[in-house]
């Protein structure tokens, strides 16, 4: 009996033990299962200083050179080509006529006119004459006055009908596009030809915000092309946008003559250098530390070891660096990498 009770105070000396150790490892098991405080959590960034830099001022945009003039040459009346007097590539002067519609159905119509002017003119005498002597009356001479002015007024359009019939150079230029043939039926407004005048040349560029405080009216730019590898062009700024487009850029228009020696021609691209040979100290940081676009730009500043988020406002951008104009400072750190994982206060740590 003694015995039995011996070995049963084992056994619950064992389980107890066994309880307590379940215990004791399931607690261990959900502490370590907790999730640690967000508060501790230190994300890894990488940073780069702000630095001050001085820098070349140098522009060079792309663009595409277009004609100092372009006109498209338009018949005003109606009727057949009866004549053509210009071929693709031939120089046409201001005034030139270049084309001749069919009026001889308008020259019919004239000689009417002219008859029925002269003799309403005498009926008009005719019928004043009466009335002078109250042989007439006076709604009778009326009537036939405005007879009379409509009649002038015919024979006036039909002249400027039959002078419209010789189609002129509206500019001078050569002769681009050829868009009719003679005997072909043209109406009013069709379009016979276009002009190019390539005595002068213009050329239109985008320059950012920061850019287009750097240009000025008048300034002399240096023109260069492919195509004339070893040769340069002077051009002038002859134009700068007072407001900016969609994609807040401002069009600028640089305006040079055509060099007979080295001629260019309408649609080749050129490099337009806006460089003025002075230097400025302008504060740099990595292009990979802003968060957007340079038009809503904006970092994260290392700060207490937290990441602080600050609005900037960009400038142009030298190689793989962009200039910052407000918002910070020399010596500043902002971060380069892990900005996906950051919102404004994270703690952070930098990796070396």
């Amino acid at each position: 009996m003694k015995q039995k009770l011996i070995i049963t105070l084992v056994c619950i000396g064992l389980i107890g033990l066994i309880v307590l150790k379940l215990f004791s490892n399931k607690r261990k098991i959900n502490e370590k299962n907790q999730p640690a405080s967000a508060e501790n959590i230190r994300i890894p960034v990488t940073v780069a200083a702000v630095t001050d830099s001085i820098q070349q001022i140098g522009i060079v945009k792309t663009g595409m050179l277009a004609p100092f003039k372009e006109a498209k040459v338009l018949s005003v009346s109606s009727g057949n080509v009866q004549r053509l007097l210009f071929n693709l590539g031939d120089n046409a002067h201001q005034g030139q006529t270049l084309a001749v519609i069919d009026t001889r159905l308008l020259q019919l119509d004239l000689q009417k006119s002219v008859s029925n002017v002269s003799k309403l003119r005498k009926d008009l005498l005719t019928y004043s004459e009466l009335l002078t002597g109250n042989a007439a009356t006076r709604e009778k001479v009326d009537e036939i006055r405005q007879n009379y002015n409509d009649a002038v007024n015919q024979e006036a359009q039909l002249e400027r009908q039959i002078a419209d019939a010789s189609i002129k150079a509206p500019t001078s230029g050569i002769i681009g596009a050829k868009k009719v043939e003679e005997g072909m039926y043209v109406a009013a407004g069709t379009e016979i030809a276009t002009i190019v005048n390539l005595s002068q040349l213009k050329v239109q560029v985008n320059l950012t915000e920061a850019e287009v405080y750097q240009v000025a009216l008048g300034q002399k730019i240096r023109l260069t092309t492919d195509v004339y590898p070893d040769s340069s062009f002077s051009g002038t700024v002859t134009f700068i946008s007072p407001q900016a487009n969609e994609a807040y850029n401002y069009q600028v228009e640089i305006t040079a003559a055509n060099d007979t020696k080295a001629p260019l021609r309408s649609g080749t691209f050129v490099y337009a250098d806006f460089s003025r040979k002075t230097s400025q100290k302008v504060l740099l940081i990595p292009r990979e530390a802003l968060n957007a676009s340079t038009q809503d730009a904006s970092v994260y500043v290392v700060k207490d070891g937290k990441a602080v988020l600050r609005k900037i406002k960009a400038g142009a951008e030298y190689g793989s660096n962009i200039q910052v104009i407000d918002g910070l400072q020399p010596g500043e750190q902002v971060i380069t990498s892990g900005q996906i994982n950051l919102k404004d206060g994270s703690l952070i740590n930098v990796s070396k």
